[in-house]
Protein backbone atom coordinates (compact mmCIF):
# COMPACT_ATOMS: atom_id res chain seq x y z
CA UNK A 1 0.00 0.00 0.00
CA UNK A 2 1.42 3.35 -1.15
CA UNK A 3 -0.24 6.61 0.25
CA UNK A 4 1.48 10.47 0.24
CA UNK A 5 2.85 10.19 3.38
CA UNK A 6 4.25 6.26 3.51
CA UNK A 7 5.73 3.92 0.74
CA UNK A 8 5.04 0.04 1.78
CA UNK A 9 8.01 -1.26 1.85
CA UNK A 10 9.75 -3.75 -0.70
CA UNK A 11 11.25 -7.42 -0.52
CA UNK A 12 14.69 -5.84 0.27
CA UNK A 13 13.54 -3.04 2.65
CA UNK A 14 11.33 -6.03 4.25
CA UNK A 15 14.17 -8.41 4.51
CA UNK A 16 16.62 -5.28 5.93
CA UNK A 17 13.49 -4.22 8.80
CA UNK A 18 13.63 -8.11 9.56
CA UNK A 19 17.60 -8.16 10.10
CA UNK A 20 17.51 -5.18 12.42
CA UNK A 21 14.62 -6.06 14.41
CA UNK A 22 16.99 -9.63 15.04
CA UNK A 23 19.93 -7.71 15.53
CA UNK A 24 18.22 -5.22 17.64
CA UNK A 25 16.99 -7.70 20.05
CA UNK A 26 20.10 -10.18 20.42
CA UNK A 27 22.07 -6.60 21.35
CA UNK A 28 19.39 -6.07 23.63
CA UNK A 29 19.63 -9.84 25.20
CA UNK A 30 23.10 -9.40 25.85
CA UNK A 31 22.47 -6.31 27.47
CA UNK A 32 19.93 -7.41 29.93
CA UNK A 33 22.79 -10.45 30.39
CA UNK A 34 25.30 -8.61 31.26
CA UNK A 35 23.36 -6.80 33.22
CA UNK A 36 22.27 -9.80 35.26
CA UNK A 37 25.44 -11.01 35.57
CA UNK A 38 27.11 -7.65 36.75
CA UNK A 39 24.61 -7.93 39.62
CA UNK A 40 24.74 -10.93 40.35
CA UNK A 41 28.48 -11.18 40.77
CA UNK A 42 27.95 -8.05 43.21
CA UNK A 43 25.31 -10.01 45.35
CA UNK A 44 22.50 -7.34 44.43
CA UNK A 45 20.33 -10.44 43.40
CA UNK A 46 20.10 -12.07 46.95
CA UNK A 47 16.76 -12.68 48.61
CA UNK A 48 17.80 -11.27 51.38
CA UNK A 49 17.86 -7.40 50.02
CA UNK A 50 14.47 -8.03 47.83
CA UNK A 51 12.40 -9.87 51.26
CA UNK A 52 11.89 -6.32 52.83
CA UNK A 53 9.35 -5.12 49.58
CA UNK A 54 7.19 -8.03 50.68
CA UNK A 55 6.51 -6.81 54.46
CA UNK A 56 4.07 -4.38 55.81
CA UNK A 57 6.74 -2.17 57.41
CA UNK A 58 8.74 -1.18 54.37
CA UNK A 59 5.29 0.01 52.09
CA UNK A 60 3.53 1.39 55.21
CA UNK A 61 6.70 3.29 56.62
CA UNK A 62 8.16 4.32 53.64
CA UNK A 63 6.50 3.64 50.05
CA UNK A 64 2.65 4.01 51.04
CA UNK A 65 3.10 7.55 52.70
CA UNK A 66 5.87 8.29 49.86
CA UNK A 67 2.81 7.59 46.98
CA UNK A 68 0.31 9.89 48.83
CA UNK A 69 2.74 12.69 49.19
CA UNK A 70 3.79 12.11 45.08
CA UNK A 71 -0.04 11.62 44.74
CA UNK A 72 -1.32 14.58 46.63
CA UNK A 73 1.53 17.14 45.26
CA UNK A 74 0.30 15.97 41.07
CA UNK A 75 -3.33 15.87 41.84
CA UNK A 76 -3.30 19.48 43.04
CA UNK A 77 -0.66 20.89 40.83
CA UNK A 78 -3.22 19.11 37.55
CA UNK A 79 -6.57 20.61 39.25
CA UNK A 80 -4.77 23.84 39.11
CA UNK A 81 -2.56 23.75 36.31
CA UNK A 82 -4.80 22.47 33.52
CA UNK A 83 -7.91 25.56 33.87
CA UNK A 84 -4.80 28.33 34.51
CA UNK A 85 -3.27 26.76 30.99
CA UNK A 86 -6.31 27.11 29.49
CA UNK A 87 -7.57 30.49 30.51
CA UNK A 88 -3.69 31.39 29.34
CA UNK A 89 -3.50 29.74 25.69
CA UNK A 90 -7.35 31.36 25.28
CA UNK A 91 -6.04 34.86 26.31
CA UNK A 92 -3.13 34.42 24.10
CA UNK A 93 -5.89 34.08 21.07
CA UNK A 94 -7.48 37.57 21.96
CA UNK A 95 -8.09 40.28 19.80
CA UNK A 96 -6.78 42.98 22.06
CA UNK A 97 -3.02 43.31 22.23
CA UNK A 98 -3.70 44.59 25.76
CA UNK A 99 -4.39 41.15 26.80
CA UNK A 100 -2.26 38.87 24.72
CA UNK A 101 0.79 40.35 24.94
CA UNK A 102 1.02 40.75 28.79
CA UNK A 103 -0.30 36.76 28.81
CA UNK A 104 2.13 35.61 26.35
CA UNK A 105 5.39 37.48 28.05
CA UNK A 106 4.03 35.81 31.27
CA UNK A 107 4.16 32.35 29.55
CA UNK A 108 6.81 32.36 27.79
CA UNK A 109 8.55 33.57 31.26
CA UNK A 110 7.79 30.63 32.98
CA UNK A 111 8.08 28.19 30.11
CA UNK A 112 11.88 29.27 30.01
CA UNK A 113 12.75 28.99 33.41
CA UNK A 114 13.57 25.07 34.59
CA UNK A 115 10.63 23.95 37.40
CA UNK A 116 13.67 22.71 39.93
CA UNK A 117 14.17 26.81 39.86
CA UNK A 118 10.66 27.58 40.36
CA UNK A 119 10.24 25.17 43.59
CA UNK A 120 13.30 27.03 45.15
CA UNK A 121 12.73 30.17 44.39
CA UNK A 122 8.80 29.57 45.72
CA UNK A 123 10.24 27.94 49.24
CA UNK A 124 12.30 30.63 50.04
CA UNK A 125 9.41 33.36 48.71
CA UNK A 126 7.18 31.08 51.61
CA UNK A 127 9.89 31.26 54.06
CA UNK A 128 10.48 35.04 53.93
CA UNK A 129 7.10 36.36 53.58
CA UNK A 130 4.67 33.70 54.09
CA UNK A 131 3.22 32.26 57.82
CA UNK A 132 2.70 28.70 55.89
CA UNK A 133 4.48 26.15 58.74
CA UNK A 134 7.63 25.24 58.11
CA UNK A 135 6.47 21.60 57.91
CA UNK A 136 3.75 22.44 54.64
CA UNK A 137 6.59 24.53 52.96
CA UNK A 138 7.74 22.18 50.71
CA UNK A 139 3.96 20.96 49.19
CA UNK A 140 3.39 24.62 48.45
CA UNK A 141 6.88 24.98 46.93
CA UNK A 142 6.38 21.50 44.89
CA UNK A 143 2.50 22.69 43.76
CA UNK A 144 3.62 26.34 42.96
CA UNK A 145 6.37 25.60 40.71
CA UNK A 146 4.95 22.70 38.84
CA UNK A 147 1.31 25.02 38.09
CA UNK A 148 3.90 27.69 37.02
CA UNK A 149 5.53 25.82 34.50
CA UNK A 150 3.08 23.53 33.79
CA UNK A 151 0.23 25.94 33.12
CA UNK A 152 2.35 27.96 30.70
CA UNK A 153 3.04 24.57 28.84
CA UNK A 154 -0.50 23.88 28.31
CA UNK A 155 -1.70 26.99 27.61
CA UNK A 156 1.16 26.67 24.16
CA UNK A 157 -1.08 23.11 24.13
CA UNK A 158 -4.31 25.07 23.92
CA UNK A 159 -3.71 27.85 21.74
CA UNK A 160 -1.90 24.95 19.26
CA UNK A 161 -5.07 23.17 19.46
CA UNK A 162 -7.41 25.55 18.57
CA UNK A 163 -5.24 27.38 15.48
CA UNK A 164 -5.48 23.79 14.50
CA UNK A 165 -8.95 23.90 13.25
CA UNK A 166 -9.95 24.45 10.02
CA UNK A 167 -11.12 28.17 9.61
CA UNK A 168 -13.92 27.35 8.11
CA UNK A 169 -15.56 26.43 12.02
CA UNK A 170 -14.77 30.12 12.90
CA UNK A 171 -16.00 32.15 10.36
CA UNK A 172 -19.13 29.55 10.02
CA UNK A 173 -19.80 30.97 13.87
CA UNK A 174 -19.21 34.20 12.81
CA UNK A 175 -21.59 33.63 9.97
CA UNK A 176 -24.34 32.73 11.72
CA UNK A 177 -24.25 35.50 14.62
CA UNK A 178 -21.91 34.16 17.21
CA UNK A 179 -19.55 36.44 18.99
CA UNK A 180 -16.10 35.26 19.69
CA UNK A 181 -16.76 33.93 23.20
CA UNK A 182 -19.41 31.91 22.41
CA UNK A 183 -17.27 30.07 19.19
CA UNK A 184 -14.83 29.80 21.42
CA UNK A 185 -16.93 28.27 24.04
CA UNK A 186 -19.56 26.28 22.00
CA UNK A 187 -17.19 25.27 19.07
CA UNK A 188 -13.70 25.81 19.34
CA UNK A 189 -13.11 24.24 22.64
CA UNK A 190 -15.19 21.20 22.35
CA UNK A 191 -13.53 20.59 18.84
CA UNK A 192 -9.97 20.65 19.41
CA UNK A 193 -10.27 18.70 23.05
CA UNK A 194 -9.49 15.65 20.79
CA UNK A 195 -6.50 17.37 19.06
CA UNK A 196 -4.94 18.55 22.71
CA UNK A 197 -5.36 15.17 24.76
CA UNK A 198 -2.18 13.46 24.07
CA UNK A 199 -0.28 16.68 24.47
CA UNK A 200 -2.08 17.57 27.92
CA UNK A 201 -1.56 13.53 28.92
CA UNK A 202 2.08 14.11 28.40
CA UNK A 203 2.46 16.84 30.53
CA UNK A 204 0.12 15.38 33.27
CA UNK A 205 2.82 12.39 33.42
CA UNK A 206 5.20 15.06 33.81
CA UNK A 207 3.84 16.62 35.92
CA UNK A 208 3.82 13.00 38.63
CA UNK A 209 7.59 12.46 37.48
CA UNK A 210 8.69 16.55 38.66
CA UNK A 211 7.34 15.92 41.87
CA UNK A 212 10.64 14.01 42.77
CA UNK A 213 12.25 17.15 42.43
CA UNK A 214 11.24 18.31 44.97
CA UNK A 215 12.15 15.59 47.56
CA UNK A 216 15.54 15.96 45.94
CA UNK A 217 16.15 19.38 46.76
CA UNK A 218 13.90 20.93 49.02
CA UNK A 219 12.94 17.59 50.87
CA UNK A 220 9.11 17.39 50.34
CA UNK A 221 8.38 13.61 51.44
CA UNK A 222 7.13 12.23 48.58
CA UNK A 223 8.03 8.62 46.80
CA UNK A 224 12.07 9.04 46.02
CA UNK A 225 12.96 10.47 49.23
CA UNK A 226 10.94 7.90 50.71
CA UNK A 227 12.90 5.66 48.80
CA UNK A 228 16.06 7.02 50.34
CA UNK A 229 15.11 6.38 53.88
CA UNK A 230 14.34 3.16 53.08
CA UNK A 231 17.58 2.39 51.22
CA UNK A 232 19.63 3.82 54.35
CA UNK A 233 17.31 1.62 56.62
CA UNK A 234 17.37 -2.09 54.74
CA UNK A 235 20.68 -1.27 52.61
CA UNK A 236 18.99 -2.23 49.15
CA UNK A 237 19.63 0.87 46.77
CA UNK A 238 19.43 -0.92 43.48
CA UNK A 239 16.22 -2.55 44.62
CA UNK A 240 14.37 0.09 46.24
CA UNK A 241 15.42 2.13 42.41
CA UNK A 242 14.15 -0.82 40.54
CA UNK A 243 10.75 -0.78 43.01
CA UNK A 244 10.04 2.82 42.64
CA UNK A 245 10.77 2.84 38.85
CA UNK A 246 8.07 0.22 38.99
CA UNK A 247 5.74 2.35 41.01
CA UNK A 248 6.15 5.21 38.95
CA UNK A 249 5.58 3.05 35.41
CA UNK A 250 2.08 1.67 36.67
CA UNK A 251 0.74 5.64 38.01
CA UNK A 252 2.13 6.98 34.51
CA UNK A 253 0.75 3.62 32.34
CA UNK A 254 -2.56 4.10 34.46
CA UNK A 255 -2.81 7.60 33.46
CA UNK A 256 -1.86 7.06 29.90
CA UNK A 257 -4.15 4.61 29.62
CA UNK A 258 -6.82 6.09 31.38
CA UNK A 259 -6.61 9.48 28.66
CA UNK A 260 -6.37 6.49 25.76
CA UNK A 261 -9.75 5.58 26.83
CA UNK A 262 -11.21 8.82 27.05
CA UNK A 263 -9.71 10.07 23.31
CA UNK A 264 -11.50 7.46 21.86
CA UNK A 265 -14.95 7.72 23.59
CA UNK A 266 -14.67 11.59 22.92
CA UNK A 267 -14.07 10.33 19.27
CA UNK A 268 -16.80 7.80 19.03
CA UNK A 269 -19.42 11.01 20.47
CA UNK A 270 -18.69 12.59 17.65
CA UNK A 271 -19.90 10.11 15.33
CA UNK A 272 -23.05 10.58 13.79
CA UNK A 273 -25.79 7.55 14.59
CA UNK A 274 -28.47 9.06 12.64
CA UNK A 275 -30.66 6.54 10.41
CA UNK A 276 -30.06 6.66 6.76
CA UNK A 277 -33.43 8.01 5.14
CA UNK A 278 -34.37 6.62 1.55
CA UNK A 279 -35.07 8.59 -1.37
CA UNK A 280 -39.16 8.18 -0.81
CA UNK A 281 -38.66 9.57 3.04
CA UNK A 282 -36.42 12.47 2.34
CA UNK A 283 -38.85 13.87 0.06
CA UNK A 284 -41.37 13.32 2.32
CA UNK A 285 -39.32 15.22 4.85
CA UNK A 286 -38.75 18.17 2.75
CA UNK A 287 -42.30 18.54 1.78
CA UNK A 288 -43.49 18.64 5.16
CA UNK A 289 -41.03 20.76 5.86
CA UNK A 290 -41.87 23.55 3.27
CA UNK A 291 -45.58 23.18 3.70
CA UNK A 292 -45.91 22.01 -0.59
CA UNK A 293 -47.50 19.05 -2.12
CA UNK A 294 -50.58 19.48 -0.70
CA UNK A 295 -53.52 17.16 -0.48
CA UNK A 296 -55.76 16.56 -4.12
CA UNK A 297 -58.62 18.74 -3.85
Amino acid sequence: MTSVLYDAPGPRARRRNVLLSVLFAVLLAALLWWVWRALDDKGQLKWALWQPFTTADAWNTYLLPGLWGTLKAAALSMVIALPLGAVLGIARLSDHRWVRVPVGAVVEFFRSIPVLLLMLFANELYAQSSNIASEDRPLYAVVTGLVLYNASVLAEVVRAGVLALPKGQTEAAYAIGLRKGQTMTSILLPQSVTVMLPAIVSQLVVIVKDTALGGVMISYAELLSARSTLAANYANVIQSFVVVAVIFIILNFTLTTFASWLEGRLRRGKKTTGAVLSPNDATIAGTAATGAGGGVA
